[in-house]
């Protein structure tokens, strides 16, 4: 028996090919998050009026030049409002909602943490995993007593229990090594003074996520800025956010992007990072800072991590993975650092005081800015401001606790 082939008219396949074409071209466009009025979300409008008050003053008493909010509600946006101006210095230019912000240390949060977590995923690395196992010599910690020796391990690393440096001026490096390369820095690292028994205490480091952004690379064989590009910002259709946007010529970036600090020669600082071990030894591509962003990226990104890791089809994390990434481990419970995030600790003031406690993770960055997100009300907050333009001045941190408080409180349902 001889059996026909189906055959499908040349005006559907056409049609076929046109509805695939349309589809394709849909799901490369960023899916941003449709916004609606407060009421709509469950929260009480004239409740967020206050943060209009509160950015408002902030302005005014020269804490800030300007900043953007964005509020989160599900997958839904409720408040996305600019305030002050974009620049100052050399000319004042207004503030708008789409601007880019130098994010500084939030770039642990939003980009070394979870490219650390999807290498994890990938079954390249485990918490308690030895840092010299990626990065031969890297030094342990000795007790001065006894004499004992305890490696440093991942877990260590992400929740600033390693016992590492806070910080090492760019001009130490290049003074014991003749140059101040990334190569330099991480030799340094390895070798520098231990604080403490790794795991005992919390001392913020930004040496921890330097280390970790080396774990990375010699993972990877690609550089932290290249994976996070690829593995996280495009992969969430986060059109306006990737590391140091003038070294990486984008210029549609650029052009929204917002100035920090006056350098020596009377020009701002504009797409370059702010964090000098960032800018002068990585180039922009650090594990510590690096990551420039606008109100709504991040808003997209904290809808995935309230929807257990992805958001439109697009999938950064697994749900479990979330959960494990944002929850304090028990062996650290007192020091209330999640896996690359902020719970509890002393410098978590960015989350409020009326957010469900313990569960709630954030981060805030030396610039200006700060993220909040409580999975359980599925609220998210995230102030974007440049205190540091047109001079290292100003403050946020007061500011952050009390836009927090006012979304909180003005959950309804």
């Amino acid at each position: 028996m001889m059996i026909k082939k189906k055959i499908i008219p040349m005006k559907k396949f056409i049609l076929m090919i046109a509805a695939f074409a349309l589809s394709a071209a849909i799901y490369a466009q960023p899916q941003y998050l449709k916004h609606v009025a407060p009421a709509q979300a469950g929260m009480n409008a004239a409740k967020l009026a206050r943060v209009d008050t509160i950015m408002n003053q902030a302005v005014k008493a020269k804490d800030i030049p300007g900043g953007v909010v964005a509020i989160v509600r599900g997958d839904k946006i409720v408040y996305l409002k600019a305030f002050g101006h974009k620049s100052v210095y050399p000319t004042v230019t207004p503030m708008t909602t789409n601007t880019v912000f130098d994010m500084a240390s939030c770039s642990k949060s939003v980009s070394t943490a979870i490219c650390i977590m999807q290498l994890m995923e990938k079954g390249y690395i485990k918490l308690n995993d030895n840092v010299n196992r990626f990065i031969p010599d890297y030094q342990p910690y000795v007790d001065p007593a006894t004499g004992e020796k305890i490696d440093i391990t991942i877990m260590d690393l992400l929740t600033h229990s390693s016992g590492l440096p806070a910080y090492v001026n760019p001009s130490e490096i290049e003074e014991k090594y003749g140059n101040d390369d990334p190569k330099s820095l991480i030799d340094w690292i390895a070798h520098c003074k231990r604080d403490f028994k790794p795991g005992e205490k919390f001392q913020y480091s930004c040496l921890n996520f330097i280390t970790l952004q080396n774990v990375l690379q010699n993972i990877t064989g690609q550089k932290l800025c290249d994976y996070a590009q690829k593995n996280v910002f495009d992969k969430l259709g986060m059109e306006h956010t990737t590391y140091s946007p003038k070294l990486q010529n984008k210029t549609a970036i650029m052009k929204l992007v917002a100035p920090t600090a006056i350098q020596p020669d009377s020009t701002c600082l504009l797409g370059e990072v702010h964090d000098p071990l960032a800018r002068i030894i990585g180039k922009g591509n650090s594990g510590n800072a690096g990551v420039f962003s606008s109100a709504e990226d991040l808003a997209l990104l904290a809808a995935a991590l309230m929807n257990g890791g992805s958001y439109g089809g697009r999938r950064i994390l697994s749900p479990q993975t979330v959960k494990t990434m944002t929850r304090v481990p028990d062996s650290v419970k007192q020091l209330g650092r999640s896996l690359g995030w902020d719970n509890y600790s002393p410098y978590s003031s960015q989350l409020g005081n009326f957010f469900t406690p313990y569960v709630t993770f954030g981060h805030s960055g030396y610039t200006g800015t700060s993220i909040a997100i409580d999975p359980v009300t599925k609220t998210a907050v995230i102030i974007l401001a440049h205190r540091v333009h047109p001079h290292d001045g100003g403050g946020t941190v007061r500011n952050s606790c009390l836009i927090a408080n006012v979304v909180a409180s003005a959950i309804m349902e």
